[in-house]
């Protein structure tokens, strides 16, 4: 996928194989090689060859090389849209071939928040619906408190949240799907973009704009001050586009979880990510359930769907 004029082009070389978009996909979740190795359960000398397999059939290079990490290019942010998607119709072909989904009906009530709906729920409602065409879906977006509320009173079958933030773990069960970490949002040509990793203390000086959608400005504010720092808040927004369009315009910087990070605002401008050097804990997007209650086939069709969908394998009883 050599990047000129802005244009992607295969090299047409040796066939791409799912294990290599496996492996690329777990590389870009964990941001490691040894943390990628040991969740899918091979060498280090595995993952690191799939990767390179993948940059010299694509032409491009997709990931950067740095003290505390790899970090997706933006060539490596478009690749993983496609492998996300090219694993998950594999996925739903199985599925659809071995368990007889046209004989699983009913309806199925979800919950999520708003961050998790626009950038996380329509590829996985898109997905279940072609499987499991006999299936009604109902959405209900909230905050989180009030979808917990609506879990335990058993008016929805599952939540699609951040489950970090879950309050009621008594009554709740919950299942990570994803960890998204942390990152400092800048316009380009910004005078720190010549560093790989900025700290807190680094950014602090920076108007800041600050995101106040699912929980995330509480969250931001308490992390500051954990670090014994205060942002300098120069505008508050709900509106993801928004923080894009005015960090993008050079009105800002902010921090945001990478699961909302797109290198470009609806006006055109350029962003750049940097990883964030202060140690945060990870934005956890999940699901949650009611504990102790059967799920009826719908739910449990879903919950494995989601799992496919993201890393799986961390239960929290």
């Amino acid at each position: 996928m050599a990047n000129r004029g802005g244009q992607a082009s295969w090299r047409g070389g040796d066939a791409l194989t799912l294990r290599q978009f496996r492996y690329f996909v777990a590389v870009a979740e964990t941001e490691s090689v040894s943390r990628a190795a040991f969740g899918v359960g091979i060498s280090q000398s595995a993952i690191t060859a799939a990767v390179q397999a993948l940059e010299e059939e694509t032409g491009t290079v997709l990931f950067e090389r740095h003290a505390m990490g790899m970090r997706l290019t933006h060539d490596g942010h478009q690749l993983l849209r496609y492998a996300r998607h090219i694993l998950a119709t594999v996925a739903d072909a199985r599925r659809a071939l071995g368990a007889r989904p046209q004989a699983v009906t009913g309806a199925i009530n979800i919950g999520v928040t708003r961050m998790v709906s626009g950038y996380y729920l329509a590829d996985l409602l898109a997905r279940f619906r072609r499987v499991f065409q006999n299936v009604t879906v109902r959405v209900v977006e909230d905050e989180r408190s009030y979808l917990e509320h609506l879990l335990v009173g058993g008016e929805l079958d599952v939540g699609l949240m951040i489950v970090s933030n879950l309050a009621d773990r008594q009554a709740l069960e919950s299942e990570l799907l994803m960890r998204s970490p942390w990152r400092v949002w800048l316009p380009a040509r910004h005078p720190l973009l010549g560093a790989s990793a900025l700290s807190l203390a680094e950014i602090a000086a920076e108007p800041f704009i600050m995101l106040t959608m699912d929980e995330l400005a509480e969250t931001t504010a308490r992390l500051w001050k954990d670090a014994g720092l205060k942002p300098n808040v120069a505008m508050r927004t709900d509106s993801v586009e928004a923080v894009r369009s005015l960090v993008g315009t050079g009105l800002g910087i902010a921090t945001l979880p990478d699961l909302v990070y797109r290198p470009w605002s609806l006006e055109g401008d350029r962003l750049e990510a940097r990883h964030l050097g202060t140690v945060m804990p990870t934005v956890d997007i999940g699901l949650a359930w009611r504990r102790g209650v059967p799920l009826a086939s719908p739910v449990t069709d879903f919950i494995e769907l989601c799992r496919d969908y993201g890393q799986g394998g961390e239960h929290h009883a």
